[in-house]
């Protein structure tokens, strides 16, 4: 049944499968390869092993979603006010109430429900139908891949996905691209023989592994895994397991007082995730901390309520107790909160992001570190040929390439081949820009110490050489004979096409990655395949495809000028240098030598180490020309002998065109990135420096940060956990990592107090995806295990899109402070008001209220509401992106927010207090009547005058504190302070967002007619018409603004809440950067480099709890 555990047992083996033959696995798994499994053996292995599906997998429970949405903090607070007002009687006001709770958990059942079933669209079968052989047909039977079982005989050819894991004993040129496991880019060409001693999955090469993707070949072989007992399962159920929390054990033989402090732990954290207090985002938790705060403090105002009424407990005594505790619960919090998240996640879905759970979106805004894969989300996942080697010529490189099938995208550069180490060139590179700065800086010092600059004579002009190569897309060397004849082999001796598809304006690609990328460097030349064959007539005579045992593919043409035959070869260096006998081409011809066989495998080196895959290319005249049927006859051996060797190509997986901009971006907010790949080293730091995730240059910082910089797994899995906390900082580059790692990783960073998000798409990344604070998933090339462990699935597989998201996060944190505080702060005035209104009491001794119950309903519901989702759709700040991530510890409530809170409803609170005073007592003569809690007399006259005017001018304080809460410390007059287009830009700023403007002037208006309606006035609001008095209610508007306003001065110049720093308006120091972390501004000094790059880890993610 669908979302069910597969409780199955898994097939046993005397030695893992890759370690047996393939007829022992035969053997013991009792099948025939010839005949394959019987009808009756098939429904026996399925009853014994299970269906071919991992665990999980089925349909959406809407009731757990509903589940969730109900069981909230203040959700639950809010339930218990409807009660309290149907038990009083109250069915207005526990109406609204329950209007209120059903209106959140609709909006969040719904938004949740939907992300669930966007994300369960994206979701496809891994194998959606299997070729196995059964009861002895000839004939393979295509059967769906739930029905596959251990012994199966499966024939796998190009184009399939693998539906189990399958030990092979046929393979005929056959490769699968494994990535989605491993996460390397490469196809993994397959064996049958077996495999001594323990390896990794990318290392099993008699195995094809269920998920992955024949690329090339055909072959045979036998199920030995399925559903959760395959390598994609065993990640799945690593990523199922439930992290067991310490002390909770029940077992008394590992103390006598286990049993008692295990349970005591268990029930409350069965309560603590029933009440949200244990579980969930930070923002989760502080909200639900805050209900229960607030649920308190009702309960303490209610006692002090009927305490002052010496406990006589009347009617209205009751009235009074719940009037208060409504002041003081900001019943629409979460109405907005939960639609404001809606929005922000339809805003996200446009940007390519979907939201798969509401809270995760806020938690994006405290993300410090991001902890991406590499193949597919850094880079293209895609092979391109980079540099090219040829003797006597030099070295072509590709630069500025921004598409892997386009070779039209950037340029090609002729260098000379590099004669030292592998640094040498990025040691010229760095010595050019040291000698230039030291003049720069020179200059600079000389011209501070003169009396008067303007004196002095003018300086001799500094060398300006450019440090990155320039040129224009297209540009290109002339092709001499040398490159011609590379040219040659390289597009001839592949079976990838390139073409320019008209329709779509686009390049496009087909075939195996390393052919394509060789194919598009001829194509740069106007040397592609198709266009020699059809137009050139060269004439393929013979091919010999690439066989896994020698490494290597060739092919024979005629040639169309002479007829001469000429045998094109490429292949792993190592295999084809040995069949060599010369090198070079033309008049530059020479014998192999031991000095050249150096020399070729010194350029290979070199190219290995800036992260190339290296192939070489040869060639060879045939003396004897032959037919295309005596070349078929022709052994292998003969045709591939006697080369002449003329280059080495080196290929590599580019970065993602956007990543190296997104990468500044997260720098410049203060993340830092960390590549977690399962590639090579040399690989892996190869493109962490092109996109700026490590430095080029490592001379530039001490010998541990250095070396902790980057690591191979193999190293950081070694390492206790207090090891990896002692390291001057954590690794920014892991190769060949295991699931195992990444978690490592993330788990290293929480202890060092970071919030962290993962990427990925592979299976591999599942595990690390769940473990995060953040787990972000592809969900184009994204497993479907993945995507079922993240938070977010980004549909274009676009790193730069979480920039987006980070950036979206941020904006809503702000936001939600914002509307937090406004919802707060005239929760503060009203519990100010009414609880100094305990003190007039009328002749009876009742207390008389300044606001009704169900004025301060309207003003929660009617007339903050609105105006809090108009802040929560507020645009992001212009710093936003230019500021550390906020303090995921203290989360919302900072210490500026509380402090806020309070000054600004002590402002409301004494502003309303003295108008109702003034009214009362200094024009009314004191006179509260009697019973004018509950009903309109003629001496309840001056009271209900008063309530009027309290309750416009709270309520306009209410709405223009809105506008002055777009931000918490900039001036309402100059919100924008790098705006230049206008002296005067309020108008323009509270236009800016028009809902917020609407919702401000609207219920502005909204008021006179409250006021006036009859029976809306006298029987529910408990006021009445008045004039005057409207002076005084419009006289506090001015008064809050300049009281807001002196308050933000002061928080500006005096730095408070801002780590003591005033509030200037600086240059943005971001300008000085121009590739993460790393290549700093021209004029960085060593020693200041070296210090911001080694304090990157120990330096606090904040200042203050503010940002501005």
């Amino acid at each position: 049944m669908a979302g069910t555990k597969n409780t199955k047992t898994a097939p046993t083996f005397s030695r893992p499968p890759y370690q047996l033959s393939w007829q022992q696995v035969v053997d013991e798994l009792d099948t025939n390869i010839d005949n394959g499994l019987t009808t009756q053996q098939a429904e026996e292995n399925l009853a014994r092993y299970g269906e071919n599906k991992l665990d999980g997998e089925g349909a959406i429970s809407p009731w757990k979603i509903l589940f969730k949405q109900v069981a909230n903090a203040m959700i639950l607070v809010l339930f218990f006010a409807m009660a309290l007002s149907y038990g009083t009687s109250d069915y207005i006001e526990g109406g609204v109430i329950t209007a209120v709770i059903a209106l959140n958990v609709a909006i969040g059942f719904w938004q949740e429900f939907n992300a669930e079933k966007t994300v369960d669209s994206l979701r496809s079968l891994s194998s959606p139908s299997a070729a196995v052989l059964r009861d002895g047909d000839i004939d393979v039977k295509v059967i769906p891949s739930g029905p596959v079982v251990p012994g199966d005989i499966i024939q796998l050819t190009t184009g399939d996905i693998v539906p189990a894991d399958v030990r092979l004993f046929e393979a005929y040129n056959f490769a699968a691209l494994e990535a989605i496991l491993t996460g390397e880019p490469i196809p993994v060409v397959k064996e049958i023989e077996l495999i001594e001693g323990e390896h990794g999955v990318g290392d099993r090469i008699n195995m094809a592994f269920s998920g992955t993707e024949v690329t090339k070949g055909r072959a045979r072989g036998i199920v030995v895994g399925t559903g959760m007992n395959t390598e994609m399962g065993a990640i799945a159920a690593a990523m199922q397991k439930k992290t067991k929390r310490p002390n909770r054990s029940v077992d008394p033989k590992k103390g006598k007082w286990n049993p008692v402090k295990g349970s005591v732990l268990r029930t409350w954290d069965a309560i603590g995730k029933f009440l949200g207090l244990t579980e969930g985002t930070p923002l989760q938790r502080k909200l639900a901390k805050l209900a229960y705060v607030l649920f308190g403090c009702a309960l303490i105002l209610a006692i002090i309520v009927f305490g002052v009424n010496k406990f006589n407990v009347t009617h209205e005594v009751q009235i009074y107790a719940i009037s208060l505790g409504i002041a003081i619960i900001p019943e629409s919090l979460i109405a907005v909160l939960t639609i404001t998240m809606a929005v922000g996640m339809k805003k996200m879905a446009k940007n390519n992001v979907i939201v798969r759970k509401l809270d995760a979106l806020e938690a994006l805004g405290g993300v410090t570190n991001i902890c991406s894969d590499k193949t597919g989300t850094l880079t293209q996942g895609k092979m391109v040929a980079r540099k090219v080697w040829i003797p006597n010529v030099g070295i072509y490189s590709v630069e500025r390439n921004n598409s892997a099938t386009d070779p039209t995208s950037g340029f090609i550069t002729l260098g000379a081949a590099p004669t030292t180490d592998a640094d040498a060139v990025e040691k010229e590179y760095q010595e050019k820009r040291q000698r230039r700065d030291q003049e720069r800086s020179a200059l600079a010092l000389k011209f501070a110490d003169e009396a008067d600059p303007r004196e002095r004579p003018l300086p001799e002009p500094v060398d300006e050489e450019a440090l990155e190569p320039e040129g224009n897309d297209g540009d290109r060397p002339e092709v001499v004979p040398e490159l011609e004849a590379f040219l040659h082999s390289t597009s001839l001796c592949n079976l990838a096409n390139v073409r320019y598809n008209e329709k779509e304006s686009a390049w496009q690609a087909s075939g195996d990655p390393t052919e394509i990328a060789l194919q598009v460097f001829a194509t740069r030349f106007d040397f592609g395949r198709k266009k020699l064959i059809e137009q050139g007539g060269w004439k393929e005579l013979a091919e010999y495809g690439f066989d896994s045992n020698v490494k290597r593919m060739s092919v024979v043409f005629q040639e169309p000028n002479n007829g001469q035959q000429i045998i094109f070869t490429k292949g792993a260096v190592e295999r084809i240098i040995d069949l060599c006998d010369s090198i070079g081409f033309g008049d530059n011809v020479e014998p192999m030598t031991e000095e050249h066989k150096e020399e070729v495998l010194r350029q290979m080196t070199l190219f290995a180490d800036q992260g190339l895959r290296v192939l070489a290319i040869a060639r060879r005249v045939v003396d004897t020309p032959q037919s295309s049927h005596e070349w078929s006859e022709y052994e292998r051996e003969k045709v591939e002998c006697h080369l002449t060797l003329l280059g080495l190509a080196g290929l590599y997986d580019p970065p993602r065109l956007e990543s190296k901009e997104a990468i500044q971006s997260c720098t410049t907010a203060g993340i830092q990135v960390h590549m977690l790949t399962g590639d090579h080293p040399g690989t892996a730091r190869a493109i962490a420096r092109e996109i700026g995730i490590i430095p080029k240059d490592f001379g530039n910082l001490p010998a541990d940060v250095a070396k902790a910089m980057c690591m191979i797994a193999s190293e950081f899995d070694v390492l206790t956990d207090d090891q990896i906390d002692e390291l001057p900082t954590l690794p920014f580059v892991i190769a060949r990592c295991a699931p195992s790692t990444k978690v490592r990783m993330i788990e290293a960073l929480n202890r060092r107090g970071r919030y962290v998000a993962m990427t990925g798409d592979g299976v591999n990344d599942a595990p690390s995806l769940k473990r995060a604070d953040v787990g972000i998933a592809m969900g184009q090339g994204g497993s479907d295990v993945a995507k079922s462990a993240a938070d977010l699935v980004l549909t274009d597989d676009n790193f730069a899109s979480i920039v987006k998201a980070v950036e979206e996060g941020r904006r809503m944190f702000e936001n939600i402070q914002k509307f937090v505080l406004h919802l707060l702060v005239s929760n503060v005035g009203e519990v100010i008001l009414l609880i100094i209104g305990l003190a007039f009491q009328d002749s009876t001794g009742l207390s008389v209220f300044p606001l009704a119950p169900l004025q301060v309903l309207w003003i929660n519901m009617l007339t903050s509401s609105f105006p809090a989702f108009g802040l929560g759709k507020e645009k992001p700040s212009p710093e936003i992106m230019k500021r550390p991530p906020h303090n995921i510890k203290t989360g919302v409530f900072t210490w500026q927010i509380v402090a806020d809170m309070v000054v600004y409803g002590f402002i409301m609170g004494a502003l309303t207090l003295c108008t109702f005073v003034i009214i009362v007592y200094g024009v009314g003569g004191g006179a509260l009547g009697q019973a004018c809690n509950t009903t309109y007399s003629p001496q309840c006259d001056t009271v209900f005058r008063a309530r009027a005017a309290v309750f416009a001018q709270l309520t306009w304080l209410i709405l223009f504190s809105a506008w002055e809460f777009k931000s918490l410390r900039r001036s309402l007059f100059r919100l924008n302070p790098y705006q230049t287009d206008s002296r005067f830009p309020f108008f323009k700023d509270i236009y800016d967002n028009k809902f917020l403007f609407w919702a401000v002037l609207i219920p502005f208006v909204a008021v006179f007619p409250a006021i006036y309606i009859p029976g809306l006035n006298h029987k529910v609001l408990r006021q009445t018409g008045i004039d005057w008095e409207w002076a005084l209610s419009f006289a506090g508007i001015p008064v809050f603004i300049i009281g807001t306003e002196i308050w933000k001065f002061m928080k500006r110049y005096f730095g408070w809440f801002n780590g003591g720093e005033s509030d200037r308006i600086k240059k943005d120091a971001s300008l000085s950067l121009r590739q993460g972390f790393f290549t700093m501004a021209r004029t960085m000094t060593r020693g200041s480099l070296s210090s911001r790059t080694t304090t990157m880890e120990k330096r606090p993610v904040f200042h203050g709890d503010d940002q501005v």
